[in-house]
């Protein structure tokens, strides 16, 4: 458990996350990720160099995705190291590193040991300063596959972000493989849920964002839409909802992206681009969840924002 605690005017505010060991062996099929991303994931993490970015808020799931990735590239012969604050699983055969303030462990220092370890493949648990960035994209650029996470809105963010860090772009270019945006929305309960028909206008906004997802994708898109809603249950305890899916923006760095990174372009150009070249966005992802019948409207409204 990861427990947190702060005073307030009325009394104690307490968060506690449960660290599921089952986790510890996940695979990347286990995530529950459409193939179509499945297999731009696995192309991207079988290249022997680069970068792999996951990114989002916290407690949208990105280090459980990591580890999924190190369990897939995990074969004897590998080294990899992590390092990581703290070390949330443990990894049969992976050297896992945690950083101690307290005894003078850092980021820094310890990234800069690890260079002298030789790893195959580098897991750091977020890249959060300039230090940090740049020994990421030197180790990229250095022969080793490099791991971690990011705090971006969406998987085109991390690119203005990590040359605000000065990371050079044509450093950046060369190194990043793959930036995946993501967040967990709730199941809907399968034993409570019920069909329901939203507004016009919500209807016409969900079609109108779907019809906008590229061929490119390779996704198909429901003929028919059915939506749900929750109701709650004994089975659920009442909350209408039971586990987490995760909704993904896979953004890979083809050699048009390069270019745009190269003349440090916006984020919003990289998006289009993207787009063109046919990525799937957030609220893409989310709302074929909800036509599907995995989750409902409140709760994409809830984790994205407003569908429009």
């Amino acid at each position: 458990m990861r427990v947190s605690i702060l005073p307030s005017t009325h009394g104690e505010s307490i968060v506690m996350r449960l660290l599921g060991l089952s986790s510890v062996k996940l695979n990347l099929k286990d995530l529950n990720i459409r193939p179509e991303f499945l297999k731009i994931i696995e192309s991207q993490i079988n290249r022997p160099t680069g970068m792999i970015l996951t990114t989002g808020p916290t407690g949208s799931g990105k280090t459980t995705t990591l580890y999924a990735c190190l369990n897939y590239v995990n074969k004897p012969g590998t080294k990899i190291i992590t390092v990581e604050d703290p070390v949330e699983y443990r990894l049969a055969g992976v050297t896992q590193t945690q950083i101690s303030k307290r005894k003078g462990q850092t980021f820094t220092t310890t990234l800069k040991s690890v260079v002298r370890q030789d790893p195959d493949i580098l897991m750091i648990g977020e890249i959060r300063d300039e230090e940090s960035a740049k020994i990421s994209v030197q180790f990229a650029l250095t022969g080793h596959l490099v791991f971690s996470t990011f705090h971006t809105n969406e998987a085109a963010g991390s690119i203005p972000r990590l040359i605000s860090l000065k990371i050079k772009p044509d450093a950046l270019a060369s190194s990043l493989n793959l930036a995946i945006a993501q967040r967990l929305v709730r199941k809907l309960c399968p034993d409570c849920k019920k069909e329901h028909t939203p507004s016009k206008e919500t209807l016409e906004s969900i079609k109108k964002i779907l019809d906008s997802i590229p061929e490119k994708s390779g996704l198909s898109i429901p003929k028919k839409f059915t939506f749900y809603q929750t109701q709650g249950c004994d089975k659920c305890h009442g909350l209408g909802y039971q586990g987490r899916i995760g909704i993904f923006e896979l953004l890979s760095v083809s050699e048009e992206i390069k270019k745009l990174i190269l003349k440090e372009t916006a984020a919003f150009e990289i998006q289009n681009k993207a787009q063109e070249e046919g990525m799937t966005t957030l609220i893409q992802d989310a709302l074929l969840r909800v036509v599907e019948g995995s989750t409902d409207l409140e709760e994409v409204k809830r984790v994205i924002g407003t569908i429009k």
